[in-house]
């Protein structure tokens, strides 16, 4: 049940409540947003804050149905939730103070009964109390969500660049280019290097590439697998390969694997590869 009157008592409320929230925040322990000094970082979480008020404020306001209601939350939700600040800050810390402001809310509440004092039934009360700790629920369900969802996104986007960074085809000249690696090679990396090997190759439009293993520290069956699937695939567009750096563990682990590479040009290091084709 909604109540205009608790409304605007609660609208009226709104920037004290903002004001009442910061001050009491415990900055000894705060993290991440929380205990930032930087005024404009200040500023903005005041200014989510306040934001947050107004828009919760309507769950009381009669003129407002819950699907309208929840739809001008969605933008809140969807700006704090991918705010950098607040993807830096725990979220055990941003749960805390989500109940904190539940608190205020549920106090509000009380103060405004104590003002209207045999006004309003029992009835009216518990559903106002109700009200809120339900709306928190799922605000902050959404925001749980929204923000871990973001997260994962801006992971597999950095991974992405990460494997990108690490698994550079180079032009040497017009038709040759180097392809240096270095580092593990997993499952994902390994997947992402024979698609990207192979778009590039064809984008730069490259007949040999050079392949140099000598910055490749953990070998397994897997890595020696992809490296001569990669080989195979760059083969079947026309782009030859030469093999620089290979250790002995990947000459072992080729040779129990049964994988041939006698057709394919291996070179003791890349500076004979280059000097070779260059």
């Amino acid at each position: 049940m909604k109540n205009n009157e608790l409304y605007h008592f609660l609208l009226r409320k709104t920037w004290m409540l903002t004001e009442q929230w910061y001050d009491s925040l415990d900055k000894s322990n705060a993290s991440g947003v929380y205990a930032s000094q930087d005024p404009k970082v200040i500023n903005t979480l005041k200014q989510q804050n306040y934001e947050f008020h107004l828009q919760f404020c309507n769950a009381f306001n009669e003129e407002i149905s819950n699907e309208q209601f929840y739809k001008e939350f969605e933008e809140w939700v969807m700006t704090v939730a991918r705010d950098e600040q607040h993807l830096r800050t725990p979220i055990p810390s941003i749960l805390k103070e989500f109940f904190r402001v539940q608190e205020q809310y549920l106090d509000l509440v009380q103060e405004f009964i104590q003002l209207h004092k045999n006004e309003y039934s029992y009835e009216n009360i518990n559903t106002w109390n109700r009200t809120i700790v339900k709306n928190f629920n799922l605000i902050i369900a959404w925001f749980t969500e929204e923000s871990y969802n973001y997260g994962e996104l801006k992971l597999k986007s950095q991974q992405e660049l990460i494997n990108e960074l690490s698994s550079p085809v180079i032009c040497l000249n017009d038709d040759v280019a180097l392809l240096p690696l270095i580092g593990d090679i997993d499952l994902e990396r390994a997947t992402f290097l024979l698609e990207n090997t192979l778009k590039q190759c064809t984008k730069l439009n490259i007949h040999h590439l050079l392949i140099d293993l000598s910055g490749v520290v953990k070998v397994d069956n897997m890595v020696a697998l992809q490296i001569y699937q990669l080989i195979k695939a760059l083969k079947l567009i026309n782009v030859d390969c030469t093999l620089s750096g290979i250790r002995p563990e990947i000459a072992k682990t080729a040779v129990q694997l049964g994988i041939d590479f006698n057709k394919i040009p291996i070179v003791s290091t890349l500076k004979r590869a280059i000097k070779s084709l260059v």
